[in-house]
């Protein structure tokens, strides 16, 4: 539940009601008064209640969390979620026993599972937030991995002359290939094909 409508003898008691069944403080969210009521004469014919709308605000970390928490539930998966919100960008961190099952085969678990949450997050965002997925250094240590890779082939092209093709990644994995190799003053990189078999190819400048 993200609004109510709440009646109360003043204005005052019918947030506080609100507040109580959303579960929120004051700060998180927007109240519109509707009607703010009347005493009535001598405070007691004819008066009339009080009416506030309750609506929280948007909180992306919060829709996240709420999500995740959902989808590892409905898994049996007991795990820890750290979020963090820096300039539009929302850091998720996942931490617990068996996040090999959440990462995936080259991470696609954890990208589609990004996917989502990105989804989630942005469906009533007045604003675009990026969303970032994580869980034990995966993201680190798979750039590390896909670099070593494309300064290994960026050699192999150069000795045979020949461009090399590379497997069909995602966006995130295609850009870092290209930024790796984007200084190299004899080998260029461009992708082809059309999603989700868009790949990298390597070729001589």
């Amino acid at each position: 539940m993200d609004e109510i409508k709440k009646s109360g003898k003043s204005v005052e008691e019918a947030v506080a009601a609100a507040l109580a069944e959303l579960g929120a403080s004051k700060e998180e969210v927007s109240i519109t008064v509707i009607d703010e009521g009347s005493k009535g004469f001598l405070g007691v014919f004819g008066g009339k209640d009080a009416v506030v709308l309750v609506k929280k605000n948007f909180n992306p970390e919060r829709a996240a969390e709420n999500f995740l928490r959902e989808v590892f539930l409905s898994m049996s998966l007991i795990v820890k979620i750290d979020i963090q919100l820096k300039d539009k960008h929302l850091l998720i961190n996942l931490a617990g026993e068996d996040m090999g099952i959440l990462i995936g085969k080259r991470g696609q678990t954890l990208d589609a599972l990004q996917y989502l949450v990105n989804l989630v997050v942005n469906k009533n965002s007045s604003s675009y937030v990026s969303v970032m997925l994580d869980t034990e250094n995966y993201r680190q240590r798979r750039k590390e991995t896909l670099e070593t890779l494309a300064f290994n082939l960026a050699k192999k092209v150069k000795h045979t002359k020949k461009n090399v093709v590379l497997e069909p990644m995602n966006p995130y994995e295609r850009r870092i290939i290209h930024s790796a190799l984007q200084n190299d003053r004899f080998v260029t990189t461009y992708s082809e094909g059309e999603e989700p078999y868009r790949n990298v190819v390597i070729t001589l400048k």
